[in-house]
């Protein structure tokens, strides 16, 4: 009775869900599952951020030698630089949740973005280390809050069949913004590389005026009509957008009868499935060793006895086609297929790099360099495929609204926090033994494989209210 009471108040009351055009002809909702201009910008605009990512995290690795030059730093200091940026982006993570839920989605994209431009600009006018720290440190925070809410957004105003690889572009732009700055790197000046960053902040500071907000962020916080009109507007004008309306409602409307959610509340029953998958693939992802290949790729190559320049640009050209083929599969295969590929493939890869140390160790195998970079190679391209981006999209689509923003900030706060110890660590670990580190990195994509097919939902073609009520079926099941 409640449905039909909420349905029939959107019919009878929402001149923005069209009833007919073109001689009385209805468009039926599979049609308003289109990737439309609207769409397409919007994604843009919000992958911006994802760019910016990227460029951080790209950005220490080319100008290491020129900042230690130009201000006179040591390798200690420059330590401290680099790391900055991780601390920033898990305290931005903290409150990303809180802001998104404030300001919603664009506000909090946007208030990001000032604190990369600041950060941006402190690095590039920096005379001494001070202010270096603080423009990594403010960069940092702006990129943890960006590695919430952009994937948060996307999958809010995507179609279902459309969202998985439109959530997934989120990944392919931060493996192409530190794969330009790598290469730009090489062509320019360290101070010119920072000015470079500003580029993507200003481009979404921009593009933020001409997108829509979330329809279920608005819906959230009362603002139906607003919540309509972004449909609309994201769909298409002729588009039948009621069916998908209507459920935003009911589902929105379910939830506030609850009360505002606390931290605590996470871990009641109904959300244990929910947050034991999207932390567990956050945890596995950072464990398995990405950070250690990502920041160390030079050190690692060099220590194997292999090229680090053609190693290192070899990993570029794997990277990019792969992150596209991952974000291409997507909503074909499936986001459990792909993942079981990917993690496989990350599995090997470490399997053959920890192989060619131990091989080297025992000086056994002449070729165990070779050996090395196609295991780098192998983890690289298999990341990129679906490791990388999988777990965000999948973070996206499964906690419900009334606790997406805690959950998400609590996951992505774990996520940079497994991102710290491994990169903080792998220099220790890899001085106990090389070999063993990179075994023990490979044993964790095998416990993956498990935990993927006991634990992590098929959401591909599922709409975020589908896909939370199968959450809350499976806990319900399991009691």
């Amino acid at each position: 009775m409640e449905s039909e009471t909420i349905t029939d108040d959107i019919s009878s009351s929402s001149p923005l869900l069209p009833t007919d055009y073109s001689g009385g002809e209805r468009r039926s909702s599979s049609d308003s599952s289109t990737a439309t201009a609207a769409l397409v910008l919007s994604t843009f605009v919000a992958v911006s951020g994802s760019y910016v990512f990227g460029s951080a995290v790209g950005f220490s690795s080319p100008a290491e030698s020129g900042i230690l030059e130009d201000l006179g730093l040591s390798s200690a200091e420059y330590s401290l630089f680099g790391s900055l940026s991780t601390i920033g982006a898990m305290i931005g993570a903290v409150i990303s949740g809180k802001i998104a839920d404030l300001l919603g989605r664009r506000g909090a994209m946007g208030f990001a973005e000032l604190f990369n431009l600041f950060g941006w600009l402190a690095i590039a006018f920096s005379k001494n280390a001070w202010w270096l720290d603080i423009g990594r440190l403010s960069t940092g925070f702006g990129v943890g809050l960006l590695s919430y809410v952009v994937p948060v957004y996307i999958a809010e105003i995507t179609p279902k069949n459309l969202r998985g690889a439109f959530t997934a572009v989120n990944q392919l732009m931060i493996c192409c913004g530190v794969s330009v700055m790598y290469l730009v790197g090489n062509i320019f000046t360290w101070r010119i590389l920072a000015l470079i960053g500003t580029i993507p902040c200003l481009i979404q500071l921009v593009g933020l005026f001409l997108i829509p907000e979330s329809p279920r962020w608005l819906a959230k916080t009362g603002h139906w009509d607003g919540s309509e009109a972004s449909l609309v507007r994201l769909r298409g004008k002729y588009a039948n957008i009621f069916e998908e309306a209507t459920e935003i409602r009911d589902y929105t409307r379910s939830i506030e009868q609850l009360k505002d959610s606390r931290i605590i509340d996470l871990f009641q029953r109904k959300y244990a499935h929910s947050l034991i998958v999207g932390v567990g693939l956050m945890v596995l992802q950072q464990f398995g060793g990405v950070n250690a290949i990502a920041y160390y790729a030079s050190a690692i190559f060099a220590s194997a006895g292999f090229s680090y320049r053609v190693g290192t640009i070899a990993m570029v050209i794997v990277q990019v086609p792969m992150t596209v083929l991952g974000t291409l599969l997507m909503d074909k295969s499936g986001r459990r297929p792909l993942l079981l590929v990917s993690v496989a493939g990350t599995c090997l890869g470490c399997f053959l790099i920890g192989l060619s140390f131990l091989l080297q160790d025992l000086k056994l195998w002449h070729f165990s360099p070779f050996l090395a970079f196609v295991g780098v190679l192998i983890f690289t391209g298999s990341f990129s495929l679906g490791m990388g981006g999988i777990p965000w999209v999948i973070m996206s689509e499964i906690f419900p609204i009334n606790v997406k923003g805690l959950a998400g900030s609590l996951v992505t706060v774990i996520n940079w926090f497994g991102s710290w110890i491994i990169t903080y660590s792998f220099n220790f670990l890899a001085q106990w033994s090389s070999a063993g580190t990179f075994f023990i990195f490979s044993t964790i994509s095998g416990f993956t494989i498990i935990f993927v097919l006991k634990l992590v939902p098929e959401t591909k073609g599922r709409t975020l209210e589908e896909i939370q009520a199968s959450m809350f079926a499976f806990m319900a099941a399991e009691q």
